[in-house]
């Protein structure tokens, strides 16, 4: 089977062990882009760690969960969001104003939704998490 998108294939396995209750997963193949978003949600206090294991091929990525994730996905396509669509992404993704993310790639990195608005940067959706 061929693997389309590795960030997409690394969320459901998180999503699917967080709803059976497991408290780590193993992630593979490892991606920077997978990194990055992961260092999202670990600073934003949705899993508590993660840990790169190097096999010389592609690498896997062991995640320690802590039960406070519902849901994360990807968007694809990459839509472009400019700062003032912005709060109209946040409505149609997120449950609550109160509460998830949308990760975005810029050109200063990939940071959450909220981060970019603070930056006065636009960029790609990666996805959401909450």
């Amino acid at each position: 089977m061929v693997l389309i998108s590795s960030l997409n294939n690394a969320l459901k396995s998180i999503t699917n062990a967080e709803r059976r209750g497991k408290r780590q997963v193993l992630l593979r193949p490892c991606s920077k882009v997978v990194i990055k978003f992961l260092q999202v949600m670990m600073k934003n206090g949705y899993i508590e760690e993660f840990e790169v294991v190097d096999d010389h091929r592609s690498g896997k990525i062991v995640v320690h969960l802590n039960g406070r994730l519902n849901k994360c996905g990807v968007i694809s396509p990459r839509f472009d969001v400019k700062v003032k669509d912005m709060e109209k992404w946040v409505i149609n993704l997120l449950p609550s104003r109160q509460f998830g993310h949308i990760v975005l790639t810029t050109s200063k990195g990939i940071m959450d939704h909220e981060e970019a608005r603070k930056n006065h940067t636009g960029g790609k959706v990666l996805g959401f998490f909450y």
